[in-house]
């Protein structure tokens, strides 16, 4: 079950006036069957660099895409249920990301099926629990408060805990300038 984001956006008005445009809870959420467990909700998302704040109409009301758009950005919470090893066992990471656009995006052979890579830089805060990052070959153990800079390198959640963990995620497009030197 999601947890209910509070989500509050505020704009100009016809006069320059700071104002709040709405307020309400977040709207565009994902949870599916081929991912049990977890939750997605998108809060906003940019789609230029330098980043329109004026004009902006509401940005998330789309289809749930696993990356940002071309420079652009996604902010999102995500919830993370306690993982069943066994269940998990039984899961195909690429038709749980294919529901995001993101299929390709699966480590083949991983140690852990949603064992992904995005061409992204992510901010990451732990707002609540605890989850272990999964790097190619070691576990990072991340708790309440802790952060983690997330940049285009292979890795996976996994909630080996008893409580769901809540992480707030900024990804920014980006490019791997030793594959894509011109870009």
């Amino acid at each position: 079950m999601a947890i209910k984001t509070r989500r509050v956006v505020t704009g100009h008005d016809k006069n320059g006036k700071a104002i709040c445009l709405s307020d309400g809870y977040a709207t565009n959420i994902l949870q599916r069957p081929a991912r049990p467990g977890v939750t997605l909700t998108n809060l906003w998302q940019t789609t230029t660099t330098p980043a329109e704040f004026d004009g902006a109409e509401e940005t998330v009301d789309g289809p749930f895409v696993l990356h940002p758009p071309p420079l652009g950005t996604v902010f999102r919470v995500i919830e993370f249920a306690p993982e069943d090893s066994e269940v998990m066992k039984t899961l195909d990471g690429k038709t749980a990301f294919a529901d995001m656009g993101a299929s390709s995006n699966i480590v083949e052979g991983a140690r852990h099926p949603f064992m992904h890579r995005t061409n992204s830089v992510d901010y990451a805060v732990i707002l609540k629990g605890e989850i272990y990052m999964l790097m190619d070959d070691e576990d990072v153990l991340l708790k309440t408060g802790d952060t983690v800079i997330q940049r285009g390198t292979n890795h996976a959640w996994s909630n080996r805990g008893t409580e769901t963990c809540m992480i707030a995620f900024i990804l920014i497009d980006g490019v791997d300038k030793i594959d894509n030197p011109d870009r």
